[in-house]
């Protein structure tokens, strides 16, 4: 892909936070507030480009983030020339790793940096007068969806509203009391019946001889997959021995970070399907590699994302762009800085969405809608 040459002359970090009614639950922790931070970053030709730094844990991550931006990367990139994104993601990991391990921070470094490299495909997209799916190589605008994080307190009751809104496919936490888990999965599927697509997601909640156990008590229920049931940093012997006896795919890739992570990943051969989340480590100048190899060896690409609305966007374009048949995932709770930036992905009909052939991830960011719930830091 040859790219023009861009001067960044700003890097700014625009931080929300909304509060909502009813917690986000995971067997690990709640969210009680919504919080976004965006990346704006402009050339020196006025063009302006919109990125998304994952920041749900803990909840002051958001405002570090921001800062850690604002003050140690942003100086990084303004005021110099650049020959695509890829290069500004390989001087600010590699021009910071040091710095990263000193203070024990690699994870928010990686965040942040990844939120840049988005922000940065957008602008370059829009240069080009492209949309971005089209820009990474895609060939149809059209994305698959699915509604996640249902919480475990009468989750068919949300399931039933996001049905109604012409979802089709639909992910429940669990993870939590092995009978409860039974409980909401029964209340899902009676709900909805056997021809909708039911995932699960226990968020690492499960020793291996608990998931060995839980595995087989799930097996009713047709799981299209079920994710992350063992902690990320579980050996892969482990989740060999998992897969070797779940009847359902196994699921995971939003808590590995690296090329040799996902390379370990894909060759374990215990996982069918892989979810990086773009936010969290990569953006597109390394999630979209990682994604082509997933397919490559033959596993369904399904990027994670549960924040705000601009980052929804970017997972749907890699997604278009990284083809496959893999899902994208839309977080199912009401959220204002999702539904009031996400443009075309408000709009889903039987179980898909099409992305807008407008420049970048289409039109900019509505501010003015989401002003209310601007915080500082």
């Amino acid at each position: 892909m040859n790219l023009a040459p861009f001067r960044i002359e700003s890097l700014r970090a625009l931080l929300y936070r909304c509060p909502i009614d009813t917690p986000v639950v995971t067997s690990f922790g709640v969210m009680r507030d919504r919080p976004m931070v965006l990346v704006r970053a402009q050339d020196d030709a006025g063009n302006v480009g919109w990125g998304e730094v994952w920041c749900n844990f803990p909840s002051v991550g958001a405002e570090h983030r921001a800062r850690l931006l604002t003050g140690v990367l942003a100086p990084r990139v303004e005021g110099r020339a650049w020959q695509g994104p890829a290069e500004v993601f390989a001087d600010l990991t590699q021009g910071t790793s040091v710095l990263a391990l000193q203070s024990g921070e690699p994870g928010p470094f990686a965040h942040t940096i990844a939120g840049i490299d988005l922000a940065l495909w957008d602008l370059v997209a829009r240069r080009a007068g492209q949309p971005l799916w089209r820009l990474l190589g895609g060939r149809s605008p059209t994305v698959g969806v699915y509604a996640s994080g249902l919480n475990p307190d009468l989750p068919e009751r949300l399931a039933r509203a996001r049905y109604e809104d012409g979802y089709r496919a639909f992910k429940l936490k669990i993870g939590f009391d092995g009978a409860r888990d039974r409980i909401n999965l029964d209340a899902v599927r009676h709900e909805l019946g056997d021809d909708v697509e039911l995932m699960a997601d226990a968020n690492q909640g499960w020793s291996l001889d608990v998931a060995l156990q839980r595995v087989q008590e799930l097996d009713r229920f047709g799981l299209g997959w079920l994710e992350e049931p063992l902690r990320a940093d579980a050996p892969w012997s482990d989740w060999q021995t998992l897969a070797r006896a779940a009847p359902m795919p196994l699921a995971a890739g939003e808590n590995l970070a690296g090329d040799a992570a996902f390379d370990a990943a894909i060759a374990s051969g215990a996982l069918q399907v892989i979810q990086p989340d773009a936010a969290k480590w990569g953006g597109h100048t390394a999630c979209l590699p990682v994604a082509r190899k997933a397919i490559a060896a033959g596993l369904r690409y399904c990027p994670h994302w549960l924040g705000g609305g601009v980052g929804l966007l970017h997972s749907a374009h890699l997604l278009v762009a990284a083809g496959g048949d893999g899902r994208l995932e839309v977080d199912a709770n009401p959220n204002p800085l999702r539904t009031a930036v996400c443009g075309a992905l408000n709009r889903i009909q039987a179980g898909q969405a099409v992305l807008d052939d407008a420049p970048g991830i289409g039109p900019p960011p509505d501010l003015a809608a989401i002003s209310r719930y601007a915080a500082r830091y």
